[in-house]
């Protein structure tokens, strides 16, 4: 057998290969890790969800104020395939050092079979000043989170307002 004869078909497969990782690269969402303010920080979060990034995800929470331990939070999302977001108007208050941005959210998240759920609330934000942190550096961070699923439809289900904490 020729060497060319070989060569063809190692090439053919080689390009297969490497067309098929590009498109597998197209179909992932772009990473995306902001911390800039309050919706990017929120972006980013659903950003690591859709990616399936649980311990990025995880870690845009402020230490302590989790939907529980790591390994319920990913479970939480065991069935989840897609999230889409929608933020609204944000105004960030001061207090006490710190600025918190409220941003209201409304979440589209669709199963493994097809199912679609919609949620509604508010995340809150919060950055102590940097100028006054010391080490380790302390970044934006979601401070809560309170969402519900609602029947109304993902478009129409976004919250006009969300407060800062009293």
């Amino acid at each position: 057998m020729c060497m060319e004869a070989i060569l063809i078909p190692f090439l053919t497969a080689a390009a297969l290969a490497a067309s098929s990782a590009a498109v597998i690269a197209q179909d992932q969402a772009a990473y995306i890790d902001d911390r800039s303010d309050g919706p990017a920080l929120i972006r980013s979060l659903y950003n690591a969800i859709n990616r399936h990034e649980y311990a990025r995800a995880y870690s845009y929470f402020a230490e302590g104020k989790t939907f529980g331990d790591y390994r319920s939070f990913v479970q939480g999302y065991a069935e989840t395939v897609n999230v889409q977001l929608m933020t609204g108007t944000v105004t960030p208050e001061g207090a006490a050092g710190s600025i918190y941005s409220p941003v209201p959210v409304a979440i589209k998240s669709t199963e493994k079979g097809g199912k679609e759920r919609v949620f509604a609330g508010c995340y809150i934000t919060r950055i102590v000043n940097a100028a006054i942190q010391e080490p380790p550096f302390a970044p934006l961070h979601i401070e809560s989170a309170e969402l519900e699923e609602v029947s109304r439809p993902f478009e129409k289900a976004l919250p006009k307002v969300c407060y800062p904490p009293s």
